[in-house]
C-alpha cells in the first residue's frame, strides 16, 4: 500500500503558507552580483571577545549540557543587563534562555494558548506570530496598523479587537518590518485598556537596542504590567549573534516554569558554547553596543533619505533595522516590485506582504548593509523606478 501522506499530515501545518520571504531568498541564490537588502542580519561580525570567549569554553571542554533553564551565570548576567539598559528587575527564577528569540515567542505562546483562544497580533510584523497561534489552534486576531499612526498600535484598536476569548497580546516593537516604536505614553494607553483584563502580554523586544532618538520603555516598565508580561530579547541583533542562536524570555515565575517544561521535553538546553560566549556578550559588550547603533543611525538616515529623493515616500524608522516605503504611486503591487527589481536590477528586498496583508504597497529594507551596498542599490532602485515612469 502506497503511504497517503497528505491524510497523515496535519491539518494545521498543512493550513500554514511558507514564509514569503524565503522565495526571494531562494531567488537570489540562483543569480549574481545581487545586492541584498532582504536578510534581517547585521553585516557586523560578532565582536572578537565574545568569539573568544565560546572558542575559550570549547578548548576548557566545556561541551555537556547545561541546566535545562540555562547556565546560572547566565541567566543573573541576564537579570543584570535588563536592569541596567531598561530598569527591569527579574530574578534569574523568571528567566529562560532559549535557541533565539522565536523559540522564547514559541514556548511564550504554548505555554497559555488553547484550541479556541485569541491573540491579538498588530501586523505588519514579524512572520512568525500568527503560524504558532494556529499551531496551537487558537485565533490570530490582526490588527493592521496604519503608516498614519506610525504603525503604533492604539488603544482604541486594541479595545475594538478584544473579546471573551482574548488571552494574548503580542506586542511587537521596535517593530520588524516597519522601524516604528512605542513611546511610553503609546504604552501607558495600551497598559490602561489591559489593567481591567486577564490578558497576557508577549513583548518581542528582539531591537530593544536599535532605538535612535530616546531610549526603549518595555511594556513591563508601565505601572501593573510587569505580572502580565513576557519580555523576549536575545543576543542575535545588538550583539551580531545570529549564527549563535541566543535568546531568553524573563517574566512571572508562574508562566516561565511552564515554558521551562516544554522547553525540557523540546530542546533540553541552549547550545552551551553559545551559553558562555553570551556571558562574554552581557559583561564587556554595552560598548560594541553603543558602536553598532551609532553605524546603523547613520545608514538609517542615509536609506530613508534616499527613498524620499527618489520620490518613495518612506515612513521615518525609529528602530530595528528596516525601513518600509511606500511603492503604491509605481502601480505595483509589492510582490511585483520585488520581482521585478530583482530580476532587472539585482536588488533584493522583501514584499511588505509578507509581514501581512497590511503591508501591500510597501517594502521592506534592511540597512544591516554596507555603506556602499546601500548607495549602490539606491541607484539600482532609482533606475528601476525611472523605467517604470517611463512605461
Amino acid at each position: 500500500m502506497q503511504v497517503n501522506y497528505d491524510s497523515l499530515l496535519s491539518e494545521n501545518v498543512k493550513s500554514i503558507p511558507p514564509s514569503g520571504i524565503r522565495k526571494f531568498f531562494d531567488l537570489m541564490e540562483t543569480m549574481d552580483g545581487v545586492i541584498s537588502l532582504g536578510v534581517g542580519e547585521p553585516d557586523f561580525k560578532t565582536p572578537w571577545h565574545i568569539r573568544d570567549a565560546g572558542i575559550f569554553s570549547l578548548e576548557k571542554g566545556f561541551t555537556k549540557y547545561t541546566s535545562n533553564a540555562g547556565l546560572s551565570d547566565l541567566r543573573k548576567e541576564i537579570c543584570r543587563y535588563l536592569e541596567r539598559r531598561f530598569s527591569l528587575s527579574y530574578g534569574d527564577k523568571e528567566v529562560i534562555v532559549t535557541v533565539g528569540g522565536s523559540e522564547a515567542i514559541d514556548l511564550a505562546v504554548r505555554a497559555m494558548i488553547d484550541p479556541g483562544d485569541e491573540v491579538i497580533i498588530p501586523q505588519p510584523s514579524f512572520v512568525c506570530y500568527a503560524p504558532i497561534v494556529i499551531l496551537m489552534g487558537g485565533k490570530p486576531v490582526i490588527i493592521e496598523t496604519k503608516a498614519e499612526n506610525e504603525f503604533r498600535l492604539t488603544a482604541e484598536e486594541l479595545k475594538n479587537a478584544i473579546t471573551p476569548r482574548t488571552k494574548l497580546l503580542i506586542l511587537p516593537y521596535p517593530n520588524n518590518p516597519t522601524g516604528a516604536i512605542m513611546e511610553r505614553k503609546h504604552l501607558e494607553s495600551i497598559a490602561e485598556v489591559l489593567s481591567e483584563t486577564n490578558i497576557m502580554i508577549v513583548s518581542d523586544e528582539i531591537y530593544a537596542e536599535l532605538t535612535y532618538e530616546g531610549k526603549h520603555v518595555s511594556i513591563a516598565n508601565i505601572e501593573g504590567m510587569k505580572d502580565r508580561t513576557i519580555v523576549v530579547n536575545g543576543f542575535s541583533k545588538c550583539y551580531s549573534m545570529t549564527g549563535w542562536r541566543m535568546g531568553y524570555a524573563a517574566g512571572p515565575e508562574p508562566v516561565i516554569r511552564q515554558m521551562l517544561k516544554i522547553h525540557q521535553y523540546a530542546i533540553m538546553c541552549a547550545p552551551t558554547t553559545s551559553q558562555y560566549a553570551a556571558i562574554e556578550a552581557l559583561r564587556e559588550g554595552d560598548r560594541d553596543i553603543e558602536h553598532m547603533q551609532q553605524d546603523y543611525n547613520q545608514r538609517r538616515r542615509l536609506i530613508i533619505d534616499g527613498f524620499r529623493k527618489i520620490g518613495l515616500d518612506c515612513f521615518e524608522a525609529l528602530g530595528a533595522f528596516y525601513v518600509f516605503p511606500s511603492i503604491r504611486s509605481t502601480g505595483l503591487t509589492s510582490e511585483e516590485f520585488c520581482e521585478k527589481l530583482l530580476l532587472r536590477y539585482k536588488v533584493a528586498a522583501i514584499p511588505g506582504t509578507a509581514f501581512g496583508k497590511s503591508g501591500e504597497g510597501h517594502i521592506r529594507c534592511c540597512y544591516a548593509a554596507s555603506v556602499e551596498d546601500i548607495i549602490e542599490a539606491l541607484r539600482r532602485i532609482e533606475l528601476f523606478v525611472n523605467e517604470l515612469k517611463q512605461s
